[in-house]
């Protein structure tokens, strides 16, 4: 796990409805990252994202435009050490 980090994102904005998660999960894996990404009740999107620092920074500087129909307001991250938990990303189900 040495070098692997961790990064906990929360994206606002217009991110529901415009195919975000499945989009943030093909990102993810094209960039060789694992976790999870889902859609909150606050409308809101969530992800836990596993991975090389350089190919998480590219992941979250994506996730600042999301697809072409979202609007992105604002990205908020918590970064840890990564766990190992995750083998690959998947989209979870609402919390």
């Amino acid at each position: 796990m040495s070098g692997m980090r961790r990064v906990t994102l929360l994206i606002q904005g217009k991110v529901q409805g415009v195919f975000f998660r499945e989009s943030a999960r093909i990102e993810a894996t094209r960039l060789g990252l694992a976790g999870w990404v889902r859609n909150r009740s606050d409308g809101a999107v969530e992800a836990v994202v596993e991975g090389e620092p350089g190919m998480l920074e590219e992941f979250i500087r994506w996730c600042h435009r999301g697809p072409s129909q979202a609007r992105v307001d604002r990205v908020g991250r918590t970064d840890s050490e990564a766990t190992g938990e995750y083998s690959h990303f998947i989209v979870e189900r609402t919390s």
